[in-house]
């Protein structure tokens, strides 16, 4: 058994697989409150589509190299290097660039400062490069981001986009991705026991507070 820290700091015994479980429901409780498309405004599925951009195109591959970076487990670095040889190899941050280009979304100043600190939370809390809440935090988010695809493609095929290829390799691919950290945070537990006390689920709520700010941005949130 390992010793899992809720957010509130209680402790509860939980397996990798109720670890897993936890996540998926905060997933599916993201995805459920995510608006219709239709409803919004075009400049608020463009600005989706931006912040998200902003964000992805030049961040995940940096998170799931100091996730590889901070894992102990040998067997944990394949599976990681498997998950990023993709990503190069296929030039995922160019797949999203055309997609956000072709929604006329790509971002703006304004659009890369909405989430900032946000980010910086982030970058701050995996340079810590605790294997174990790392790979927590990375299995949170490529779980969301397989679920997230479709309302993501309904915002730019709203804003009349056909350029749908970023949403459809990542609404598939991250399937496999996802089964591959959780798989990677089995191994990692299994050589480095969590310590008592330890939030494992701190970088999962960073995580989604940067996600909400994407979906969610009011420019008074921004201090002037």
């Amino acid at each position: 058994m390992s010793t899992v820290a809720a957010p509130d700091h209680l402790q509860v015994q939980g397996t990798e697989s109720e670890i897993q479980q936890k996540i998926e429901s905060m997933i599916d409780e993201m995805i459920a409150s995510l608006p219709d498309a239709n409803n919004l405004t075009s400049a608020e599925r463009r600005g989706i589509i931006a912040r998200y951009t902003s964000v992805l195109e030049s961040n995940f591959i940096y998170w799931m190299t100091a996730t590889l970076i901070a894992a102990k487990s040998p067997e944990v670095g394949p599976i990681l290097l498997d998950n990023l040889h993709e990503e190069v190899r296929d030039a995922h941050p160019n797949m999203l660039r055309k997609f956000a280009v072709e929604a006329n979304a790509f971002p703006t100043d304004h659009d890369a400062l909405a989430a900032n600190k946000e980010l910086i939370d982030v970058r701050v809390f995996l340079g810590r490069l605790d294997g174990v809440q790392s790979l927590v935090t990375m299995g949170f988010f490529e779980g969301f981001i397989q679920k997230f695809m479709p309302f993501l493609a309904s915002l730019a095929a709203a804003e009349g986009s056909t350029e749908m290829e970023y949403t459809d390799v990542h609404g598939v691919c991250d399937i496999e991705h996802t089964a591959g950290l959780f798989r990677a945070l089995s191994l990692e537990m299994s050589v480095k026991p969590v310590v008592p006390g330890t939030d494992l689920f701190e970088g999962v709520y960073l995580l989604k507070t940067l996600i909400e700010r994407i979906i969610d941005f009011r420019p008074s949130q921004v201090a002037a």
